[in-house]
């Protein structure tokens, strides 16, 4: 570990990945205003950050619940968006080897961004530090960011300072080192069709859900056999 320490592209990861855990923090002050604001107390809001620690799922459900819906329909729809990790955890599986501990706080930690920055590394030893260190610094910065949004509560408008945007502008960046390759890219480009396609007639989260139909193309054939 020390060994790895010194390398000096092991250091350029740490530092993509905080920067990346800071700039989903940013994004986590909006979802504690606008579900202060959908009235959720500040404990709770900070709860939900802890536990279910899933941005997309967490904005969705306090979007309906902000918009009248029931509790279950709210349920549903983050459900639905949080049904994505299931697809992380196969894909990390086989490298997130050790005791039982280890392994369920790495389910904990598998989210879009641990998942893409451990891919977007070329050997074992940087991916699983990639995963790591992704996986805590968003779990800190997402936590601190919803406790800060919480409390400061209705007084700031999210789409004012453009806060809305930022988690899907920190996505797109990690995601786009990785469409260089020609199966990568059409496994892009085939979950953006069927998402656009399916949206105007599909509930919420049913796109994104079926979109990861993509990840079929890019896995290798060996793996796939």
């Amino acid at each position: 570990m020390t060994d790895l320490w010194r390398d000096e592209r092991l250091r350029s990861v740490f530092a993509a990945c905080v920067t990346l855990g800071v700039a989903v923090g940013v994004f986590a002050v909006s979802f504690g205003v606008s579900s202060v604001a959908a009235g959720a107390s500040v404990a709770q809001t900070c709860a939900l950050s802890l536990l279910v620690f899933t941005g997309a799922s967490q904005v969705s459900a306090v979007s309906v619940i902000a918009s009248g819906g029931s509790g279950s329909s709210a349920f549903g729809g983050a459900a639905v968006l949080a049904a994505r990790n299931a697809v992380y955890g196969l894909a990390m599986a086989p490298h997130m080897k050790g005791r039982l501990p280890i392994r369920l706080l790495a389910a904990q930690l598998t989210i879009d961004e641990s998942t893409a920055m451990a891919a977007a590394q070329d050997d074992e030893q940087h991916r699983r530090a990639a995963f790591w260190i992704t996986g805590v610094s968003v779990y800190v910065f997402w936590n601190l960011g919803t406790l800060i949004g919480a409390l400061v509560g209705s007084s700031i408008d999210p789409e004012r300072y453009g806060l809305d945007a930022a988690f899907p502008a920190a996505f797109v960046a990690v995601l786009f080192p990785l469409l260089k390759g020609r199966r990568a890219a059409l496994a892009a480009t085939i979950g953006a069709v069927v998402c656009a396609a399916l949206i105007p007639f599909t509930p919420v989260g049913v796109p994104i859900l079926c979109a990861a139909a993509g990840i079929l193309v890019g896995v290798p054939r060996e793996a796939r056999a």
